[in-house]
Parts: structure tokens; sequence; C-alpha cells
């Protein structure tokens, strides 16, 4: 809001500028905090992972003879094939998944039971 005294009080018109009741300059700036990311991953562990996923994406390209883009929508969950009892279980989930796949799975599937053995989720990270 601007206020104009008159001519008669003063040699020059002089502009002042006030801010309206209730609000502040802080209410137009916004205030971002800062984040940090606290949870750390190992870096071994993370590039297990993308190794495998690069593997099973080539093995998938194979098996269903197309291109990454045209792979049928399904999705190859480790953390869901390392919480499972054991590997009958794990090879069964697999070859579900797989079922409209008209190559032979056996070999893909027992390859990728023999590369998650001894590999972690990373679901849920450990602390150091």
């Amino acid at each position: 809001m601007a206020a104009v005294t008159s001519p008669e009080s003063s040699q020059q018109a002089r502009v002042y500028f006030q801010t309206p009741p209730g609000s502040t300059e802080e209410a137009e700036t916004p205030v971002r905090k800062q984040g940090r990311v606290t949870v750390k991953y190992d870096r071994k562990e993370l590039r297990k992972r993308l190794n495998l996923e690069e593997w099973i994406i080539d093995q998938l390209t194979d098996l269903y003879d197309c291109e990454e883009e045209a792979i049928p929508e399904l999705e190859i969950d480790v953390d869901e094939l390392l919480d499972m009892e054991n590997d009958v279980d794990r090879a069964a989930r697999v070859k579900d998944l797989l079922v409209d796949c008209y190559k032979p799975t056996e070999e893909f599937v027992a390859e990728l039971l023999d590369r998650i053995r001894g590999m972690q989720k990373l679901s849920t990270p450990q602390k150091k």
C-alpha cells in the first residue's frame, strides 16, 4: 500500500510503501530445509544387483526373441526370491512368471538361482 504526502507539507512528493497488516516478508519467501540421505547401501551389493538385473534383461530378450522394450510385462523380484525358503520354491515362482515363454527356461532358472545365492536383500539396508 502506498501513501503519498501532500505537496504542501514538503517540497517534493514522497511515496512510502507500507506492508499490509498481517503479512510479513518471511511469508513471501518460502523456507526450504536441507535434507540428507541418511541411509547407506553397500556399494558392492548394489553393483551385484545391477549386474544381475542387466543379465536378467539380456536373458529375457533371448528367451522371448525380442528387444528389451518388447519383453512381456513381468517382474522378477530378487528380494521376493531371497525371502523364499528354498530353491524349489524360487524355481517354481520364476517358472510361473515365464509361463508365456515358448523356449525352454530351465537353464535360465538354474543360472538365476545360482547367481542370487548369497545375495542380500536391498529393501532393508544394513546399518554400519
